[in-house]
């Protein structure tokens, strides 16, 4: 095994029940497609040169209609536009931005995934079996402000980093690790895909759920980013919200199988709050 990190079998269980359960995922070549073509170069972290090993955008097709129709993920959508792009700069929170927070985690707590995982927290002692006092705590996890840059005011937030991305001092990307919010942002001409990240031995395909890949955001280079594709914002939202309460250390990274793919959970604390979580894909079963 990779690194020689052994698997967490407990986690593993628990995600693989909320893999089952998540039946909000799209399906590839059917609801979305996606064209992986070339595999990116080396980039140099703080580089903002890549050669471009994709022509065409790694997202061919999205049925939008369908991701309007579920409600976690058009509440999902509803909230990207909702952020700074730059540390530094403080976050104005309205009071039509703070319902669609609220409107995105009832939707979410009706899911069959976040009862699931909520469910787990409860039995290990790490939420309320409240669901009004988990919903405060999943607020308070993913999307209470707080300082990223010392130098201003409150300007991020475990959400906005994760799902939606930030730069810092404009220089470099930060986080962006949502495929929906790539998929629009892709849409706009704002993200540009460079290619996959891989081994030749692990080569992926237009039906793999998690990929690592390269991007440019706004002109700005990401050489190496990772993202579940298909997965419903809920079964995002409950995986790091449990790998984020299961250790109080300030970075774990945790080796879990989920379906076929065995996957780095990498976590990092900010405070009480999510600093930033990714998948990082180690390898995969034929």
């Amino acid at each position: 095994m990779e690194r020689g990190s052994a698997v967490d079998q407990e986690l593993s269980a628990v995600l693989n029940e909320l893999w089952k359960l998540d039946v909000n995922r799209l399906k590839p070549g059917k609801d979305y497609t996606i064209n992986l073509q070339g595999k990116a170069d080396y980039v140099a972290q703080g580089s903002n040169r890549a050669n471009d090993k994709a022509n065409a955008p790694l997202f061919t097709y999205v049925n939008e209609g369908k991701l309007k129709s579920i409600p976690t993920y058009a509440r999902f959508i509803s909230l990207l536009d909702n952020y700074e792009m730059s540390t530094g700069v403080s976050e104005q929170v309205t009071s039509q931005e703070q319902e669609e927070e609220n409107l995105f985690l009832d939707a979410i707590l009706k899911t069959e995934v976040m009862k699931h995982a909520h469910q787990h927290l409860v039995s290990k002692k790490q939420a309320s079996a409240d669901v009004a006092l988990f919903k405060k705590q999943l607020f308070d996890i993913w999307f209470k402000l707080y300082h990223r840059d010392k130098s201003g005011g409150e300007d991020s937030c475990g959400f906005e980093h994760v799902f939606v991305g930030e730069t810092k001092y404009r220089k470099e990307i930060m986080g962006l690790h949502n495929w929906v919010q790539f998929y629009l942002q892709e849409k706009l001409k704002c993200v540009d895909y460079k290619g996959y990240k891989a081994t030749d031995r692990d080569k992926p395909t237009a039906n793999d759920h998690v990929v690592n890949l390269q991007f440019s955001w706004k002109d700005l280079v990401k050489p190496t980013g990772s993202s579940f594709i298909g997965v419903s914002p809920e079964f995002e939202m409950a995986l790091f919200t449990i790998a984020f309460l299961m250790s109080n250390d300030r970075l774990t990274k945790t080796v879990v199988k989920v379906d076929k793919y065995l996957i780095e959970i990498v976590m990092c604390r900010h405070g009480r709050a999510i600093g930033t979580s990714y998948p990082k894909l180690l390898t995969r079963d034929p």
